[in-house]
């Protein structure tokens, strides 16, 4: 394991997701910035190999990653907690229903926050946090809830 990302002390599930992504042929990754997704799209930014597009709104964010995996075989798209995932919902159940490779990732509250029972902002007015998750059971097959951004592992995904 010497010398691999994992034994790097800095590595990072945003800079591992960012390699993975150019691995499989992604050059260019659509995004809407926002509170909860910040952090990561500072690492995507920072590999070199990946150009960020910003869009206007998630459901365009959405549709170009569509057209993207249309012409170039996978896509992905970066959006904010609930706000910006029930936005972007519709342009990848349409992905999914196309079996279009369509990678939708979607910035999440600290997980400190988890189990609080507080209200946060971006959400629907519940302090339930896997609302949005759950839709996305619907209309992807596959969903991967990544519980520590700062740490490779931890990853819980069903499908």
């Amino acid at each position: 394991m010497e010398g691999t990302e994992v034994a790097n002390k800095d590595a990072t599930m945003g800079r591992h997701l960012a390699r993975r992504l150019v691995e499989i042929g992604i050059t260019d990754i659509f995004t809407v910035p926002g509170d909860f997704n910040l952090t990561l799209l500072d690492h995507l930014i920072a590999e070199p190999r990946l150009k960020n597009i910003g869009c206007c709104n998630e459901l365009n964010a959405g549709y170009a990653a569509d057209g993207y995996a249309r012409t170039r075989g996978a896509a992905a798209c970066v959006v904010t907690f609930t706000v910006g995932g029930l936005s972007v919902i519709n342009a990848i159940a349409g992905a999914n229903s196309e079996n279009l490779p369509v990678i939708c990732i979607v910035g999440g509250p600290n997980s400190n926050d988890f189990g609080t029972n507080r209200i946060l902002h971006h959400t629907i007015g519940i302090p339930d946090f896997s609302q949005e998750l759950r839709c996305f059971q619907t209309v992807t097959c596959y969903q991967v809830k990544q519980s520590n951004l700062g740490r490779v592992g931890s990853i819980n995904g069903s499908g």
